[in-house]
């Protein structure tokens, strides 16, 4: 079965009870058991739902996984994988990490006994020197958020086995349609489903999907215990929001192309950073394991903080918000925005200057995504 039909049919049949195409929205929290000990596969929905587990049926088959595990949001699936881990242990992360997990390793894990060592995952070498006796897990996030680094994921899968650590990837700006970690030898790939995955802005969510009983075991066992659970609508939201991903990230990365060419050509604009583009330190990399390059990048603008909030408050097409991955283009600052939490001198060093901005581009014309970046770019 290719991708496109998966993004349809896979784990989706039609209701037995009424014969309806769409999986009904089982907004209810329990279940009522035949009799003792006999219910008819759920009992509770914190611990199991029908809708939910047929969108997790249906994301496992898309990113080539057999389990997958459906929670209440990006960071809340995060925050699960960490759980495999116990009080000692090292993770070794990519250094340009998504803020809101560099912000839960070192305001919250920490105080639990968690270590991490922050590498650019990008250079492979770097995460041999990293690794210590207590590391358990490597961290990759690609393309990374904001920078839009690429990881080589089938080099780092080696390094990850030789020594025995869990691969978890971050695959969250490419999808399944553009990129399956699990293919090229990680034991877990995550989504934020808030993102391209739902794709329309209306839900929050996340999933963890992997080809390990054992681990899926422990993700479900956290999940039931915790409770982070996406909700059956927001489940019913997503699965509708998947069968256009295809034709979403095609797209996304079409018009993301057109923007990256655009920007980078401009007077006005000092870098660009896409994997599309032959400048990406990184694009071979990306060509070589990616379908295409998704609609993110960013870009520093030749001029100060000010002309940043200047470009920023001046667009009308572009929405200047949070999120990222929908159909509607998204502008962001990310130092004052989505890295916060990122101290000043760590995102300096990793090259997050307070000038970058980020661009989720949308499906919108692209004609009049351009228009809209000029007229801004011209009064910045």
């Amino acid at each position: 079965m290719k991708f496109a039909t998966k993004a349809v049919r896979a784990g989706i049949s039609p209701d037995p009870t009424t014969g309806a195409i769409i999986p009904p929205v089982y907004q209810t929290a329990t279940f009522v058991l035949e009799e003792i000990g006999k219910d008819k596969g759920f009992d509770y929905t914190r611990s199991s739902n029908p809708t939910r587990a047929t969108l997790e049926a249906n994301l496992a088959a898309l990113d080539s996984g057999k389990y997958a595990v459906s929670y209440a949001s990006g960071m809340a699936t995060a925050d699960a994988i960490t759980k495999l881990l116990s009080a000692g242990d090292h993770v070794v992360s990519m250094d340009d990490v998504y803020g809101g997990v560099y912000r839960m390793n070192e305001q919250i894990l920490r105080r639990y006994g968690l270590d991490f060592t922050y590498v650019d995952t990008s250079n492979p070498e770097t995460i041999e020197d990293a690794i210590q006796p207590n590391t358990k897990m490597l961290w990759v996030e690609t393309p990374t958020n904001p920078m839009l680094k690429v990881t080589d994921v089938e080099v780092v899968a080696q390094i990850a086995k030789a020594h025995n650590l869990i691969l978890v990837v971050d695959s969250t700006f490419a999808t399944p349609y553009l990129l399956r970690p699990l293919e090229l030898g990680a034991d877990i790939v995550y989504h934020s489903t808030t993102k391209y995955i739902s794709g329309h802005n209306q839900i929050i969510g996340g999933v963890a999907i992997t080809n390990d009983e054992a681990i899926w075991e422990k993700l479900k066992f956290v999940q039931m215990s915790l409770g982070a659970v996406s909700s059956p609508f927001d489940c019913y939201l997503t699965m509708l929001g998947v069968k256009t991903l295809p034709l979403r990230m095609e797209k996304h990365s079409e018009n993301g192309m057109a923007i990256a060419k655009f920007l980078e050509a401009h007077p006005k604009i000092k870098s660009v950073r896409y994997p599309g583009l032959p400048s990406h330190p990184q694009h071979d990399v990306a060509k070589r394991q990616m379908k295409a390059f998704s609609g993110m990048l960013t870009f520093e603008l030749d001029g100060d903080v000010q002309t940043g909030i200047n470009l920023m408050n001046s667009v009308h097409l572009c929405s200047l918000a949070e999120s990222l991955g929908a159909v509607e283009t998204m502008i962001t600052h990310p130092a004052t925005m989505t890295h916060a939490a990122v101290p000043r001198d760590v995102r300096y060093a990793r090259g997050l200057t307070d000038g970058l901005v980020r661009l989720s581009v949308g499906i919108e014309d692209v004609e009049d995504i351009i228009e809209d970046l000029d007229q801004a770019l011209a009064k910045a």
